[in-house]
């Protein structure tokens, strides 16, 4: 059981790097986009309500209408008529100079739970029994001074629901028709029984507060609420509620439905609306999901399940606050508040609830309301319809799956831009949508897609470490394979240079001829060649060839090829031509690689100066003397190991005392500079002919023949002149002043051989 355990998790493992972290992502995305298609509340909350915030930060609503005037109880008036709360009379004239401008309708963001202090009934309840007590009493309240002023232009108040029993809290509101359509069985539409007839408002009521069935249980609900004095709202012509919940201290949402015991009761917002455009009733549109929209006239909103909408923020506006001083004192242009939505809220410091909005600014709570209607009006709501989270798990699916299929093929380097591409074009769309008035979550989506990556990065990561610790490990065998072949080069190199003929000691004590050779392999080891030898006493054997190919395979080629023609010529006396076609035979049953080669061999008579020579397909050699240099043809045939059965023509030259003969592979007129120039016939002759016919002593010109005439290693000719290493010297310098820096291109070999005269 454990050996099986073992294999398969082996073979799990092989899997899984097999597909380059593939499988894993694809089951890391599944759980992901099934989390980005949870309710609002669920996943990543905190991301999501930032990101909102940003697009709020970045593109803030324009003001365009301006429906709203808020008249604001600041620092101002409070200096002037005193401190809050103000005697209700004031507050009626304040309502009386706002009226006289025609404004569509008044709200006032004001709790009176409470009777006037300052009423004439209330100061006379302090007074002793008396004339004074008894005038007091008989003068009209200042609650029903302000009822009155409220009777005679459209005039909202406020509410604000209570979880618990608070001070002047009541269970009962005076509510005005909500139009409930619920989608019961068979989708048919379904109201709330008891609900108030159009126009008629009434008080509505649940035993023990529970709210009707039908009502969806996603709405707001409060058991109690403080609201103004049931004399006021008597006088009203609507009543909202002002209650929200802050998420984290800032107010996003604001609800435009709450239910306080039984009642359903509209957001302050929504039922200045109502009754600034003259609507009998609120429509709301509901079904088992939650609440679906809300209508109100010819506006119709989309909704969150709870009622609640998003607050389209506009950069903070000073304009839309007046003092309440300046309308006191008729200070307002006279059409400030004409065909206006005017709200009467408390704004100065220590009074007003002031409040955090997305964007970041702390501004009074009946900023909130403001700017909530001028988004209805302008048509610049904020939606984030129920699909958008679908849309969203879709748009991460299609995204994931391209980047699982895409980024395993792409370096390390160019994944990490494609990931920060893909985000900041998520943002780019996130924005773009928000223009439109939809919020869709990029960072949910992002931030899902970032740990996609990070899982293909692992992946990714983790295979290039195992990929470079493999390639340490090949790069460790082949350094090691590279150094015992170096070893190997390096013995086979000894072994080749060592196995041809030195010409300073080949020949000791001989004054016929002098010769000498180069052979500069262009790799370790190479295919070109030379010997030479005495077939007897008078008679001197020479080669210089060329095997085709380069490194190891030619230098073998080339050991046998020497061997072989080295045996061939001391065994056939019968002349260069029959030596030529003999070692043309061998080396062709000596060849399974198919090689072939070039090459010039010649015997010289020491003691006449004849030369004979045959050329396999070489370069023609160089005859070096007193005219100059000329070049030897006539004497040519196919390269050896072409043809089998060959008859190469022999040439017989005489030489003159002092000639030299000079043979050279390709490599050296092949020879090319790093802009690929070669070195050329013509610059090797005139390179020879430079020494061809320039006398000059040697060192140790004239000193008598024997150990004295030896210079270098070299016999020094007799009569001085220029020796065949000067020569050999010359053109190796030349052809590397001509390489410079290059690789050298091909083997390069010489042989220079001069014939001093006949011995004395």
């Amino acid at each position: 059981m454990p050996r099986r355990l073992i294999r398969w998790t082996t073979r799990a493992l092989d899997a899984l790097r097999a597909g380059r972290g593939r499988p894993l992502a694809a089951a890391l995305a599944l759980p992901l986009a099934a989390a980005l298609a949870m309710p609002d509340d669920g996943a990543l909350p905190a991301a999501r309500l930032a990101l909102f915030d940003s697009y709020q930060l970045l593109l803030p609503r324009q003001r365009l209408s301006g429906p709203v005037q808020i008249i604001a109880v600041d620092e101002a008036a409070l200096k002037r008529y005193g401190q809050w709360p103000w005697p209700r009379t004031r507050l009626a004239e304040l309502i009386d100079r706002a009226a006289a401008q025609r404004p569509l309708v008044i709200g006032l963001d004001l709790l009176m739970p409470e009777p006037d202090g300052a009423s004439p009934e209330a100061l006379a309840a302090q007074l002793a029994p008396g004339p004074l007590r008894d005038g007091l009493a008989a003068l009209p309240s200042n609650d029903q001074a302000l009822a009155a002023a409220m009777r005679r232009v459209p005039v909202v108040l406020a509410a604000a629901g209570f979880d618990d029993a608070a001070t002047s809290s009541r269970d009962v509101l005076r509510a005005w028709p909500v139009r409930l359509a619920m989608a019961g069985a068979g989708g048919a539409p379904a109201g709330i029984p008891g609900a108030a007839s159009a126009g008629r408002p009434a008080p509505l009521r649940s035993p023990a507060g529970a709210l009707p069935p039908q009502v969806p249980p996603q709405v707001p609900r409060y058991r109690r609420a403080l609201g103004s004095l049931p004399l006021l709202q008597a006088a009203a012509s609507g009543q909202g509620m002002v209650s929200a919940e802050l998420e984290k201290g800032v107010v996003r949402r604001v609800p435009l439905l709450g239910a306080v015991g039984g009642t359903l009761l509209p957001g302050l917002s929504l039922e200045l609306l109502r009754v600034a455009t003259g609507a009998e009733a609120i429509e709301v549109d509901a079904g088992a999901g939650g609440v679906r929209a809300i209508a109100v006239g010819d506006l119709r909103v989309a909704t969150r399940p709870d009622g609640a909408v998003w607050v389209n923020y506009s950069a903070p506006a000073p304009a839309r606050y007046a003092s309440a001083l300046d309308l006191m004192q008729g200070r307002l242009a006279p059409d400030a508040l004409r065909d206006k939505i005017v709200i009467v809220a408390l704004t100065g410091l220590g009074l007003a609830d002031y409040k955090t909005n997305a964007r970041g600014d702390l501004l009074p709570g009946v900023d909130v309301h403001a700017q909530l209607i001028e988004g209805f009006f302008d048509g610049a709501q904020l939606r984030r319809p129920a699909g958008m989270r679908w849309a969203e798990a879709l748009c991460f699916a299609v995204l994931a799956g391209g980047v699982i299929c895409l980024l395993p093929r792409l370096r390390l380097l160019r994944a990490l831009p494609l990931s920060a591409t893909l985000a900041a074009a998520l943002f780019a769309a996130g924005l773009a949508l928000f223009r439109a008035g939809l919020l869709f979550d990029a960072a949910g989506v992002a931030a899902a897609l970032g740990l996609v990556c990070l899982s293909l990065w692992a992946s990714l990561f983790g295979a290039a470490v195992r990929a470079r610790h493999r390639s340490e490990r090949s790069l460790r065998v082949a350094r090691e394979a590279e150094a015992t072949l170096a070893g190997e080069l390096n013995a086979a190199r000894r072994i080749q240079m060592a196995s041809l003929p030195q010409a300073a000691s080949a020949f000791p004590g001989e004054l016929r001829f002098t010769l000498d050779a180069l052979l500069e392999p262009a790799r370790q080891v190479g295919g070109d060649l030379y010997d030479f030898f005495m077939l007897d006493r008078r008679r001197l054997f020479f080669l210089l060839g060329d095997v085709s190919g380069k490194g190891l395979p030619a230098s073998l080629f080339m050991v046998v090829a020497k061997a072989l023609s080295k045996s061939v010529a001391l065994r056939d006396e019968a002349g260069m031509a029959a030596i030529m076609c003999q070692a043309n035979r061998e080396l062709l049953r000596e060849n399974p690689e198919n090689l072939f080669v070039t090459c010039v061999a010649g015997i010289l008579d020491a003691d006449s100066g004849e030369v004979m020579l045959c050329n396999a397909g070489h370069d023609a050699p160089r005859l070096l003397s007193g005219g100059g240099v000329e070049r030897l043809r006539g004497a040519d045939g196919p390269p050896l190991c072409v043809i089998e059965e060959f008859d190469y023509p022999v040439q017989r030259y005489q030489l003159r005392p002092g000639d030299c003969l000079c043979l050279n592979t390709d490599g050296v007129t092949e020879a090319m500079d790093a802009a690929g120039q070669v070195y050329g016939n013509a610059r090797l002759d005139s390179l020879l002919a430079v020494h061809s016919g320039q006398g000059g002593t040697a060192p140790g010109a004239g000193a008598g023949v024997g150990e004295a005439a030896l210079t270098a290693g070299h016999v020094v000719p007799p009569g001085g002149g220029v020796t065949p290493a000067d020569v050999v010297r010359a053109v190796r310098e030349d052809v590397r002043a001509h390489v410079g820096a290059a690789e050298p291109s091909d083997d390069l070999a010489l042989l220079v051989l001069r014939w001093n005269g006949p011995a004395a």
